[in-house]
């Protein structure tokens, strides 16, 4: 055995000893071939996620409070680091694989919208308008990992990592999670079928159980610390979370964190779903409850929510315009549309174009570009 084929066992190792449960190197799917080197197959879709362009905008891209000038205020960066580390702490619990777990928590909201959910409703609204199809971030960052990313050729991803991202909905709370097995075809009905039924797209179930520890730890990664970002900006007091809630969560970030994660690993392990005790369960939900009517509601006022719509419908048909007269000065086309390849073209329709375009944009490239049209 020469040194690469030691390192390549050396990656492997730990895989000996996974839960009966855990999703294997051996079972990734993709669907292109791929060139092997020493790494496994969900190893490597993390370094492809974490070098794509799409990852370094997570930077400057909305948590819950838009352009807000207290820099420890969370991003969505933050987030996705945070849903990392506690996915990764439980699925260390539970013995499943880790860089599965990784992978998706890593990309899981790749597709999400300059402005955060604002965002998303405005794009939803638009493209129901324009296209008759439903826009939802978890279906966009499919859709960025196979057809938008690395000039249209996308990044090959495996089958596993894909639906644990089109499948993460932390809005979504369940008593239980729990595997479906998919194929590629499962995988593509889901996927297509989402633009014309949302409801279905919130509800699909992860085909790993990794995808499920996931889907679960987008929650926690918010719920407290959404808290904390309102308390540090005046929106909220402590002392404002209902005591039954404090009384089972905590009322910190921290505590809240620890207590979900340790009831779960404590009514996970060695089982083949993921869950939380009724108490638990009940106590987040409620606090979710909480958090949309105390933070979520109110992150913007109506007035700039008015705004940022006209707004964004005025730069959607400025867009659309430029391609429909082939306007190569217009940034679409700088900074998108010239750098794609022709699958890209063949496969999409000009409105999805400008939409792919405003979906990928930083809340600060959205705001320069709505002063440039003032």
């Amino acid at each position: 055995m020469d040194n690469f084929e030691k390192a390549k066992d050396n990656f492997l190792r730990k895989e000996k000893d996974l839960s009966k449960y855990a999703t294997k190197s051996s079972d990734a799917v993709r669907f292109k071939g791929d060139k092997e080197d020493i790494r496994p197959p969900f190893f490597r879709d993390i370094d492809r996620i974490i070098h794509s362009l799409s990852y370094t905008r997570y930077l400057n891209k909305t948590q819950v409070y838009t352009l807000n000038s207290n820099d420890h205020v969370s991003r969505r960066i933050t987030h996705v680091q945070l849903v990392s580390k506690i996915a990764r702490t439980i699925g260390r619990a539970l013995n499943l694989n880790e860089d599965l777990i990784e992978a998706i928590a890593l990309g899981h909201d790749i597709g999400h919208t300059p402005l955060g959910h604002t965002g998303e409703a405005i794009l939803n609204r638009l493209s129901l308008k324009e296209l008759g199809e439903y826009f939802a971030h978890n279906i966009q960052g499919v859709r960025y990992y196979m057809y938008i990313s690395k000039d249209g050729k996308g990044l090959n991803l495996t089958l596993q990592v894909l639906d644990g991202i089109m499948t993460h909905n932390g809005e979504m709370l369940s008593p239980i999670y729990e595997p479906m097995m998919k194929d590629k075809e499962e995988f593509l009905r889901e996927y297509n079928e989402s633009y014309k039924d949302l409801k279905k797209a919130k509800v699909y179930r992860p085909m790993t159980l990794e995808g499920c520890v996931v889907r679960i730890s987008d929650i926690i990664g918010y719920i407290g610390r959404d808290i904390e970002d309102a308390i540090m900006i005046g929106k909220l007091k402590r002392s404002d979370i209902p005591k039954e809630i404090v009384d089972i969560l905590g009322n910190n970030n921290k505590d809240i964190v620890n207590t979900i994660i340790l009831d779960i690993i404590n009514e996970s392990l060695d089982k083949q779903h993921i869950k939380m005790s009724d108490n638990v369960y009940k106590a987040l939900f409620s606090l979710k409850k909480f958090n949309y009517q105390y933070i979520y509601s109110k992150s913007m006022t109506k007035e700039e929510l008015d705004y940022y719509e006209k707004k964004i419908n005025k730069l959607y048909h400025i867009y659309l315009e430029d391609i429909k007269t082939n306007n190569k000065d217009s940034i679409i086309y700088k900074l998108f549309l010239d750098h794609q390849d022709k699958s890209y073209f063949e496969t999409t329709d000009i409105k999805r174009q400008v939409i792919d375009f405003i979906a990928g944009m930083t809340d600060d490239f959205l705001v320069r570009e709505i002063k440039k049209y003032e």
